[in-house]
């Protein structure tokens, strides 16, 4: 579409150069308003191209930002399975401790009850 309105326009402006001044100053005046819609839009593109820059690098950040944040979550990760598997041993050691415990007072209640 954008290469018709060019082919179009510079055909107009061919044409356009052998009429009147009048018809001379109109063309020049289109002219000029396609240069600053093409100076227009290149600055867009420029713009747009630096927005693409920044977003690219705020992504590659994020990333990094992310890898470091899974490999603290693996290491807390792996410091609670630690954890879980030293409180499973010390419930067994309390659990061991009391029915030690219970024995013990069984065996003096039974000594005690014998002696009297």
């Amino acid at each position: 579409c954008q290469k018709l309105k060019d082919v179009y326009n510079k055909k107009a402006l061919l044409a356009g150069s052998s009429s009147s001044g009048r018809d001379g100053n109109n063309h020049r005046e289109r002219l000029l308003k396609q240069q600053d819609m093409l100076l227009n839009q290149n600055s867009q593109l420029e713009n747009a191209r630096k927005v693409l820059e920044e977003t690219e690098q705020v992504a590659l950040e994020i990333g990094t930002e992310l890898t470091h944040n899974r490999e603290t979550i693996e290491s807390a990760h792996g410091r609670v399975r630690s954890v879980a598997g030293l409180t499973g041993r010390a419930r067994r050691v309390l659990s061991s401790m009391s029915q030690r415990q219970t024995q013990q007072k069984m065996i003096l209640y039974g000594l005690a009850a014998g002696v009297v």
